[in-house]
């Protein structure tokens, strides 16, 4: 068995016998974000109210690296991903870069990866000015705290004017629990994240065209987000994505292992 699937055991074991305690669980390897290594593949099954599979996700690692600040005092690990988006046929629909991050007690997922890209379909041949925002995951949060905003704004321009902005921001997330979560990758300790995602297109101040949801998000510091829900705002349920696969990417009977060495890199300012 890998050793993440140890980890997520040993995790789920502990909340399951005691959620009240679930902030004193044993600090996760932040040398590898969600426990995430070379070549590793996570895949996500996309449902929607009724369970039927709309699509499928697949989040590959493709490099790690770290750096230190001036001081070398703090280290920031670094995973690149490529993340792509299937109709249920397999056919690709988009391929995007996305970064997450470790540093201390915490890691990030990519701002980019809140933008909806219907959000600009109907801005053709215009200049895109990207500003992601990471979602901080705290590896052991306290229930009932409240989580730091992220999420993404996009200045759409031309070559003599500002158009629009496209935003997407996650906001008001508060962790509300504690679960057990089960998905066909395995039984997983998860905190329950809470949350309302606001998407919107501000051509000025007084013309912003909004759509709100809620999210709730189930992750687990060993391996990251496990299943997310969408609902409307009637509480409807809308979307889900569902953890389904961890490939290790592993050669067969083998076992993922961490690097030898570590590149650092010391920021110079």
């Amino acid at each position: 068995m890998p050793r993440f699937h140890f980890l997520a055991v040993g995790l789920c074991a502990c909340l399951a016998a005691a959620p009240a305690l679930a902030q004193t669980l044993p600090p996760v390897d932040c040398a590898h974000p969600f426990g995430l290594y070379d070549n590793m593949e996570l895949v996500y099954q996309l449902q929607d109210a009724s369970g039927k599979t709309t699509g499928t996700m697949r989040n590959r690692v493709v490099s790690l690296s770290a750096e230190q600040n001036k001081k070398q005092t703090v280290t920031t690990n670094t995973v690149l991903l490529k993340s792509g988006t299937y109709d249920p046929k397999n056919k690709l629909l988009r391929l995007q870069d996305l970064t997450f991050r470790c540093r201390q007690d915490t890691s990030f997922t990519d701002g980019s990866a809140e933008l909806s890209p219907e959000s600009l379909r109907s801005f053709r041949d215009r200049r895109f000015d990207y500003a992601p925002v990471p979602l901080a995951w705290p590896n052991q949060p306290t229930v009932g705290s409240e989580l730091p905003q992220g999420g993404i704004s996009v200045q759409v321009s031309s070559t003599a004017v500002d158009i629009a902005k496209v935003y997407t921001t996650v906001h008001k997330r508060r962790v509300t629990g504690t679960e057990m979560v089960t998905t066909p990758a395995g039984s997983f300790a998860c905190y329950k994240v809470e949350a309302e995602r606001e998407s919107a297109t501000a051509a000025r101040a007084d013309m912003v065209m909004r759509n709100a949801v809620r999210v709730v998000d189930y992750y687990s510091p060993a391996v990251g987000i496990v299943k997310s829900e969408v609902y409307d705002k009637k509480g409807k349920l809308e979307q889900v994505r569902l953890l389904t696969a961890i490939n290790t990417g592993a050669p067969a009977g083998g076992t993922i292992q961490p690097r030898e060495k570590e590149k650092y890199k010391v920021k110079k300012s």
